[in-house]
């Protein structure tokens, strides 16, 4: 179930069963989303561990993130596609078909923010998450590439790649890989600078959304509103959000007290 994913057809990719177990095969896009959810759970827990913030609620909030992010990797989906899934039932393909990463990061961070408030969690735990994610975010990435999924539009630079139609196109799952593991670097650069909590997973969050409202120029996504794409607006608003929530919020307060 892995490994259903938005392709044009079956053989599409570069190699989308990575290696065969007997007769069976061991789908690209499989491994490397499972490979990615357990070295970022990882870097997560070692991260934890050297901060000595290792508690049950460090573990609820891990739970939390996950289920969170896979929930809104998948939601989104649903909703753009829905009917496609409601005329193809009750062949289940196309529900099962499709994941988004940008989903996936906005559904963790409501995940983490519901169990903290249940749980009355104070602090910002974000620096310890921020590094993990863009690691899984960089390994996950070269499963999508590999099954050929994510792929951008037709390109003339020597890069370009065949994906399965004999067009040579760009590798935009390999860009936001180097984009994300370039940021993991520079996140565990930064927190050795003592950053503010949870400064860092702020910066990751509106580093990706404007990378990826930019990246999604190349990529071959429908256009719905004013040239734009769904994920392009999402990327907005996600930096509207975060705008409010770093600086904004403090301004409009300061604001409302002067005026008064």
């Amino acid at each position: 179930m892995l490994d259903y994913h938005l392709v044009p057809y079956g053989d599409w990719g570069i190699r989308p069963a990575l290696f065969y177990i007997g007769n069976s095969a061991i789908p690209s896009y499989s491994f490397f989303i499972i490979l990615a959810l357990i070295v970022g759970c990882f870097a997560y827990y070692l991260e934890a561990r050297k901060q000595k913030s290792m508690n049950e609620n460090t573990f609820y909030i891990l739970i939390a993130a996950i289920v969170g992010g896979a929930l809104g990797a998948k939601i989104p989906i649903v909703f753009i596609y829905w009917k496609e899934i409601v005329s193809s039932f009750p062949d289940l393909s196309v529900l099962l078909s499709g994941r988004t990463i940008l989903g996936g990061l906005i559904g963790g961070m409501i995940g983490v923010l519901y169990i903290k408030k249940r749980l009355g969690i104070k602090g910002r735990k974000g620096n310890l998450f921020a590094p993990a994610i863009a690691l899984g975010v960089a390994i996950g990435r070269i499963g999508c590439f590999l099954r050929g999924c994510c792929f951008g539009k037709p390109t003339l630079l020597p890069w370009g790649v065949d994906f399965g139609d004999g067009i040579l196109r760009h590798p935009t799952e390999i860009y936001e890989s180097l984009f994300m593991l370039s940021m993991f670097f520079y996140l565990m650069w930064k927190k050795d600078k003592k950053p503010k909590p949870g400064s860092l997973f702020s910066t990751l969050m509106v580093s990706y959304f404007i990378f990826r409202f930019f990246i999604e120029f190349i990529r071959e996504e429908k256009v719905v509103f004013l040239g734009m794409t769904v994920w392009q607006i999402i990327c907005l608003l996600g930096l509207v959000y975060f705008f409010i929530k770093e600086k904004g919020l403090r301004s409009i307060k300061k604001g409302i007290f002067l005026y008064k």
